[in-house]
């Protein structure tokens, strides 16, 4: 290893000293709990559930009532098992009171002997994950032993130093968090309008509506307010030519139903012919096939020139009718258990256009739709800024990990 960063905070120009992690912390095994413990009581135990991809503690669900040792405040506790890659072995986490947590089996304490800041060996630890999984032995479960964790090689600079580090990425994953919670919450909120913006099966009128709107809401059937049911472009895909685009089940977010930008493709085909399968502003696609089969999509021009491909279905939306309003139904539960139903086959799960086209939609007047269609829109833009911000924050985490410690070499 180099001894001494890329990237350092003003100042600082010493070479960095190495340690092994056993003469910077105190080990201790953690020990099993199965039959003291519930789903309520005293003491939450620190598990393997406890510590996310990241390094952060998580709430496991599990408590015990009676415990003799408990963890402190600033204690470091390591993943020790993983299943799968292993990419949560030697994970750690840092407690964050006195008290309350009690060690399980399978994750190591790692108590601060006061040589180093805690947070900066979180921070360490955490960026030098590879070693760890390296370490991993077993088959179907990989394990790191104490050996392994009390060898591991620390590089430390002078403790000022680690201070700034440690709370340069301890602000950025305070961000990071503030970032997710926000994004959860709005998730939070937009699933519950949903349930509440639409009437209710048996329902003419939503129980929470604008004011100024009044009246039943009509019932109406999918085909009713489409001018056409069409499927898409069979063409393979081809490396991107820079100006068409092509959209493909997979190439719709789960999540947030956009159109993912990364690895975009052209379809490969003479496009001279396939002027009938370019998207226009407000058509809705439809998964027909597969295990994403109800997956939807409304296009907007914001995504370039962009053709469909054959698995798909594109609804045209009467003019009418609000295209977002009608998009916003192709989210709710109800919708979901449509498919659920629909898409019954005896080999894989499929719904064609004619069943697209029976599911049924209570429409109000175009401009409650109208409003319902911007508001829900809103939402989504709300969502997709906080995503793409937490996406930027890791991405900066993730480039000051690899720069602000010595790389291997």
């Amino acid at each position: 290893m180099g001894n001494t960063p890329n990237i350092r905070f003003k100042g600082f120009d010493e070479d960095w000293e190495q340690r092994k992690l056993g003469n910077l912390t105190t080990y201790r095994n953690g020990t099993g709990h199965e039959e003291k413990q519930s789903d309520v009581g005293k003491y939450e135990l620190v598990n393997l559930n406890s510590i996310s991809i990241d390094g952060g503690l998580k709430p496991s669900g599990k408590f015990i009532d009676e415990e003799t040792e408990t963890l402190i405040k600033d204690d470091l506790v390591m993943v020790l098992s993983d299943v799968g890659h292993g990419d949560l072995l030697g994970r750690v986490a840092i407690i964050p009171e006195n008290n309350r947590f009690v060690l399980n089996q399978r994750v190591a304490l790692l108590r601060n002997n006061g040589f180093a800041d805690t947070k900066y060996l979180f921070s360490y630890i955490n960026a030098h994950q590879r070693y760890f999984k390296l370490q991993g032995a077993g088959s179907s479960q990989l394990n790191i032993s104490r050996g392994s964790v009390e060898n591991f090689e620390v590089l430390l600079p002078k403790r000022d130093e680690q201070k700034q580090i440690g709370e340069c990425f301890s602000n950025l994953d305070h961000l990071i968090t503030l970032h997710q919670r926000k994004c959860q919450e709005t998730k939070k909120l937009k699933e519950y309008m949903l349930q509440k913006m639409f009437p209710k099966k048996g329902e003419k009128i939503p129980e929470i509506r604008f004011e100024g709107f009044t009246g039943d809401w009509e019932q109406r059937k999918l085909g009713e307010l489409s001018s056409s049911f069409e499927y898409g472009l069979n063409a393979a895909a081809k490396a991107y030519d820079g100006e068409n685009k092509y959209i493909r089940i997979t190439d719709i977010d789960d999540d947030s139903r956009e159109f993912k930008q990364e690895d975009i493709t052209s379809p490969d085909t003479d496009l001279s012919s396939a002027e009938n399968y370019k998207l226009s502003e407000g058509d809705i696609l439809f998964a027909r096939t597969g295990a994403s089969v109800g997956k939807s999509y409304i296009y907007k021009a914001s995504d370039g020139l962009v053709y469909y491909a054959g698995f798909l279905i594109r609804a045209s939306i009467k003019p009418e009718y609000n295209s977002e309003f009608v998009f916003q139904n192709t989210l709710t539960d109800r919708y979901n258990k449509y498919i659920a139903v629909t898409s019954q086959r005896s080999g894989q799960p499929g719904v064609n256009a004619q069943e697209y086209a029976e599911f049924e939609i209570k429409v109000p007047k175009k401009e409650e739709q109208t409003k319902i269609g911007t508001y829900f829109r809103n939402i989504d833009h709300l969502i997709t800024l906080h995503q793409r911000k937490l996406e930027k924050l890791k991405k900066v985490k993730k480039s000051l990990l690899e720069h602000m410690f010595p790389t291997e070499k």
